[in-house]
């Protein structure tokens, strides 16, 4: 150690000063990419099992000592589970286009796969086999390659000219711009209308063609739906507005496909607010499952009602009126379902087009709620205003979100992970609660930092830092010797 020259020690910080810069790098990437350390991760996943760290309790005999963590992991599993996007867009007229315009892919492969399941159990069944155009079809369905999808769905169309459901993909992916698409839809409804009206009188009471029949309702009502966003699209709103209610009126068991959230959109269009109460009034029931789109609706019309006269100077003087006060919470009560939306609604973070499945309370559905609604806070007066002023005092009410709800369940902590997977990557997914640095990046951090700091040291100060790092040597290796108890008399 005293032989040694002041160059290695140079070597020495900066070597060291550059492997702890490179761990730094790649932990805050890590970071920034999976929401969690790496090396907290590593240390959790496989050393912690080998030095002993996971305990196994005796169990016993008809009592589970987890059963409030099972509870609140089939809490988390229901809270988590993705729902299709009630107004996604179409593949061929929207998607594709953007991907022409900017060379970005706006779904990714979870997202899309998610939707060729859907794809399957609505429009496939056992019975296929009896119609060969279904058959084709049915493969179709589970095709990667858009191009293959779109030559087995002429291929059906050439075996049987009124297969509906090889017109619905020509709408959803060949067609380049809304009107064909709604050229291809109109089609698939006359062939639809047909075959369900064949299904309900050809019914016997058998499995098969109860699946057949469900099969063929499936069809008809999807057509129906997206000739309705079609009009709404087109600017017919109000020929979209009666195609959803007479749906809604036709098929009410299938409110959970979500039509009302279609109706809502469109009353908001037609700027109809006592309509759009209305529907609130059936469907933002303490029984139902909330959505962003039911919560933050509630809370633009009572906002609606005082936002051009809110101030938060005025406010503040004389207090809140009752008005205020129900507007307020409202915003307060929005905002703890998805916390995520007033970013985009007040723009402080730029929007993408919405995916094609959301999750409830996440990101996901904040971007696709936001896409459609925007410009219906915009319309009204000093709601936007109103918002930016109360929506941050929501946090003050649940200062621990994943552990107690004020008026929700707590909020679920597995919404960035699902959110990551249905977001494209060049977006910045929005994460609630923040998360905390981990331990191990400021402790890189640190340790790039003073070992940078000692190699600059010891390059412009090379006597002092040998004389400085000798004296400490000899402190740390004479210490030991130095601290030895004294020997007693009998020793």
């Amino acid at each position: 150690m005293f032989t040694l020259t002041p160059k290695f020690y140079v070597a020495l910080t900066g070597t060291s000063s550059l492997i702890s810069g490179l761990i730094f790098i790649f932990e805050w990437w890590y970071f920034q990419k999976y929401g969690t350390s790496f090396i907290e991760q590593v240390s959790v996943s496989h050393l912690r099992p080998l030095i002993g760290g996971v305990e196994n309790s005796p169990s016993v005999p008809g009592f589970s000592a987890n059963n409030g963590e099972n509870e609140t992991n089939r809490q988390s599993l229901s809270e988590c589970k993705v729902w299709r996007n009630p107004l996604n867009l179409f593949r061929g007229a929207e998607y594709s286009r953007y991907t022409w315009v900017t060379g970005k892919e706006p779904l990714t492969y979870y997202d899309m796969n998610l939707s060729a399941q859907d794809h399957q159990t609505f429009f496939t069944c056992d019975t296929d086999f009896l119609r060969p155009s279904d058959t084709v079809m049915q493969k179709a369905w589970r095709e990667r390659n858009p191009q293959a999808r779109i030559k087995a769905a002429y291929q059906a169309l050439e075996l049987n000219n009124d297969c509906a459901t090889a017109y619905v993909l020509l709408a959803e992916e060949e067609a380049t711009t809304i009107i064909d698409a709604e050229k291809y839809f109109k089609q698939a409804l006359k062939a639809g209308e047909t075959v369900y009206r064949k299904s309900q009188h050809c019914h016997p009471q058998n499995s098969q063609h109860e699946a057949q029949l469900r099969r063929d309702t499936n069809v008809l009502v999807y057509v129906k739906r997206r000739l309705a966003m079609c009009a709404r699209k087109l600017g017919r709103i109000k020929e979209a507005v009666k195609i959803m209610r007479d749906l809604m009126k036709e098929f009410p068991l299938l409110s959970m496909l979500n039509i009302h959230e279609n109706l809502l959109e469109a009353l908001l269009e037609l700027q109809a607010y006592a309509d759009v109460q209305a529907v609130l009034a059936k469907y933002d029931d303490i029984s139902l499952p909330k959505s962003a789109a039911i919560c933050y609706t509630a809370a633009l019309l009572k906002a609606r009602a005082v936002s051009d006269r809110f101030s938060p100077e005025t406010a503040s003087r004389r207090g809140l009126s009752t008005a205020e006060i129900n507007a307020v919470e409202a915003i307060h009560r929005a905002v703890e379902f998805n916390p995520h939306v007033p970013k985009y609604l007040l723009e402080m973070k730029s929007l993408i087009l919405p995916p094609e499945h959301i999750l409830k309370r996440g990101d996901s559905e904040a971007v696709a709620y936001a896409f459609f609604h925007l410009q219906h806070w915009k319309r009204i007066e000093g709601a936007l205003n109103l918002l930016h002023c109360t929506w941050e005092g929501t946090f003050r009410m649940i200062p621990y979100p994943l552990e107690k709800g004020h008026l929700f369940y707590p909020y679920p902590s597995c919404t960035e992970t699902a959110d990551r997977e249905l977001l494209p990557t060049f977006h910045d997914v929005s994460v609630y609660p923040q998360k905390e640095l981990p331990f191990f990046i400021h402790f890189t951090a640190g340790l790039c930092s003073f070992s940078a700091m000692l190699a600059v040291l010891t390059h412009q100060f090379p006597e002092l830092m040998v004389i400085f790092a000798k004296a400490s040597v000899c402190e740390i290796f004479r210490r030991p010797a130095t601290e030895m108890p004294p020997k007693t008399r009998s020793e």
